[in-house]
């Protein structure tokens, strides 16, 4: 697969994947292809990816959970400065593992990507004192078509590394920490996503 090494279905969860792509260094640094459409294909990923994205966040920021609700996109996502944890929420329905998550720590110096297909909520939560993420999209972005889920609902059970706090009933954030005591920061909007079970009724 050239330039790739790609570990598939992660804890059984089909199409979720890490890609890491071959480091070539010396005493000068290092080169890597962080992308080849050519090395994908290879490895049976088809997809066309449409739009780059990239932000930065503080130690203690989480966003998420998010999903888009008519314009599901995949998206390939690694980090260039910092640390973040990652997760994934498979969302599909009549999925043998609707509802479940995995979680993946991704760095700067691990150089790490993780595919998270179409159908999952996605979001991440900063561990150092700065990350910059970035992720390509197999979709545009689409305004008014994004759905979330709480970070912490308990049907999820997400262990979120390092944070402290016990859970209020909702995503207020309010009550939380992490272990050394930077507060946990998320946006209004992403404290007041409801559970699985109350956002998805069927």
């Amino acid at each position: 697969m050239g330039q790739i090494k790609v570990t598939y279905n992660l804890d059984d969860i089909e199409g979720l994947c890490t890609i890491e792509s071959t480091v070539h260094g010396d005493s000068r640094g290092y080169f890597m292809e962080t992308f080849s459409q050519k090395d994908m294909y290879e490895a049976g990923l088809y997809i066309s990816f449409v739009q780059d994205n990239q932000s930065m966040s503080t130690k203690g920021v989480l966003r998420g959970l998010h999903f888009q609700k008519r314009f599901p996109q995949t998206k390939l996502v690694r980090v260039i400065k910092g640390t973040v944890y990652d997760v994934a929420v498979d969302l599909r329905i009549g999925s043998p593992t609707y509802g479940k998550y995995h979680g993946e720590i991704l760095t700067a110096d691990n150089k790490k990507q993780y595919l998270i297909p179409r159908g999952f909520a996605h979001g991440f939560l900063v561990l150092s004192d700065e990350a910059e993420f970035c992720y390509k999209c197999d979709d545009f972005y689409h305004a008014n078509d994004e759905g979330g889920l709480a970070w912490n609902d308990p049907e999820i059970g997400i262990e979120w590394p390092e944070v402290v706090g016990k859970y209020p009933g909702s995503a207020d954030a309010s009550g939380y920490k992490l272990a050394d005591g930077t507060p946990l920061i998320l946006s209004n909007k992403d404290q007041k996503w409801h559970g699985i079970k109350d956002t998805f009724k069927f």
